[in-house]
């Protein structure tokens, strides 16, 4: 058993969505999963759920903020037996064009964090995701109408950064937005050579002003968009 998921081999499906927000577990488990899915974690808060989806199985487990934390939680999904794991998380975007709740879809992260450096013993390296999954969220996001933006993201260390004009210069870059967590959920993929992807909603626009905050009923729609996205995936 696992330090921090007081679980064992079974108690989670090969596929798991990974959320940082414990609440957004619970969502996920009580409102789009089937009927009947249980609780297998609670430590720490950090919760995870095992369920189905359309009858298949899947899972759900919260993972926290940033590159730290969420290392813990994926590195312990493996060893209990994951095979895909799906962020659902949210993105401040500053490309243009992105709007209130688009769902972003992450071909690579450029790490703004140290762990993906010390996971690969100083080592270069571009944190990819599967591109089959990419292909698939995008064509299921078509497919139901949802405003979908492909491209790399941040991952930074730091939700406050006090860098000045590091956002404008990212942007010009060619990212879409910055979060914090994709660039090593793909690095432990590649190590571990499981598939993973990042699926992200907009939940800020960062211009030259600050950012501008989502509002709750526009979060939970993208977000529900985004889940029911990412369910399909995890069935296919």
């Amino acid at each position: 058993m696992p330090v921090h998921l007081r679980a064992e081999p079974g108690d989670y499906a090969p596929v798991v969505l990974v959320p940082g927000d414990p609440n957004r577990a619970r969502f996920i488990a009580e409102h789009v999963f089937d009927d009947g899915a249980r609780l297998v974690n609670s430590e720490r808060g950090a919760l995870g759920y095992t369920g189905s989806f359309r009858g298949v199985p899947v899972s759900v487990q919260a993972v926290g903020m940033g590159c730290a934390s969420a290392a813990i939680y994926y590195s312990e999904l493996i060893q209990l037996g994951a095979r895909r794991l799906i962020r659902v998380g949210t993105v401040g975007g500053f490309a243009e064009g992105l709007q209130m709740g688009d769902l972003v879809v992450a071909v690579s992260a450029t790490p703004d964090d140290g762990i993906v450096l010390q996971l690969t013993g100083g080592e270069p390296h571009a944190p990819t995701a599967t591109f089959s999954l990419v292909e698939r969220a995008v064509a299921n996001a078509r497919s139901a109408g949802v405003r979908v933006h492909v491209g790399p993201v941040v991952s930074s260390a730091l939700f406050y950064d006090p860098r000045d004009g590091i956002m404008d210069r990212w942007r010009q870059r060619g990212h879409l937005a910055v979060e914090m967590e994709a660039a090593v959920l793909y690095t432990l993929g590649a190590i571990h050579g499981i598939e993973t992807l990042c699926l992200a909603a907009v939940s800020d626009i960062i211009g030259p002003q600050g950012a501008e905050r989502i509002s709750d009923d526009e979060l939970r729609a993208g977000v529900d968009r985004m889940v029911r996205i990412a369910c399909e995936l995890a069935t296919g």
